[in-house]
């Protein structure tokens, strides 16, 4: 198993390699937020080790980084003991937080019941379709080379139909994501902000390709 120790500490990293290797594990390493989410991005790892006082981005940064576009499973180890660091490291989408310092045991531990919970494929941090490339680690859109601005709404919706390429993704489930909740009384938001979307990434977005309204149910993008 692939774990990414992402830490600003050099000899904690040291440590850490040493010790997990001896169980195992392959580990590459990054020594700063940006570089976490770059070498994320190349090597797929397993489990993310992830310090959250880190130089570039900060740990949680990087959490929302990699939510963008991987189930990664993610373990926040860090020196922050306040209830507030690990409640904004949660709910960013890390998978547990232990504190330093910590029992190797109980360190290795955690790492078993992660590997055990794991079981969605990691997703492609670039979605393309047709002329257009979505890059959701730089939360940036192109069309045939040429950038495309979305409004933060347009971007969420993208986003979220980018993480499930090919599938159905509910009006429901797009409601709850965008505006928290299913019962939100849907005057025609998702089909301007579809009818929207195709206008600047469909060719001819009177007869889309790729954004697709599964008439009823939802929304599907497909290649």
């Amino acid at each position: 198993m692939k774990i990414l120790i992402a830490d600003d500490d050099p000899q904690l990293i040291r440590a850490m390699r040493i010790t997990l290797g001896a169980h195992g594990y392959d580990v590459v390493t990054a020594a700063d937020g940006a570089e976490a989410i770059a070498v994320a991005a190349q090597t797929k790892p397993d489990v993310v080790l992830l310090d959250l006082g880190m130089p570039r981005l900060d740990g949680v940064e990087v959490i929302q980084a990699l939510r963008g576009w991987s189930d990664v499973p993610i373990l926040v180890v860090s020196g922050r003991t306040g209830s507030g660091d690990k409640v904004d490291a949660l709910d960013a989408g890390a998978d547990d937080y232990v504190t330093k310092p910590f029992q190797i045991d109980e360190l290795l531990a955690r790492l078993r019941a992660l590997a055990r919970r794991m079981g969605t494929p990691t997703g492609e941090p670039v979605v393309t379709f047709g002329e257009v490339v979505v890059d959701l680690v730089a939360k940036t859109v192109t069309r045939g080379g040429e950038p495309v601005h979305l409004t933060p709404t347009e971007w969420r919706i993208l986003e979220f139909l980018a993480r499930n390429p090919g599938a159905l993704v509910t009006r429901q489930t797009l409601l709850k994501d965008i505006w928290g909740t299913d019962q939100v009384a849907d005057s025609g938001y998702l089909r301007l902000y579809i009818s929207q979307l195709r206008k600047k990434l469909e060719a001819d977005p009177a007869r889309p390709r790729h954004l697709l309204t599964e008439q009823g149910m939802g929304y599907r993008l497909v290649g």
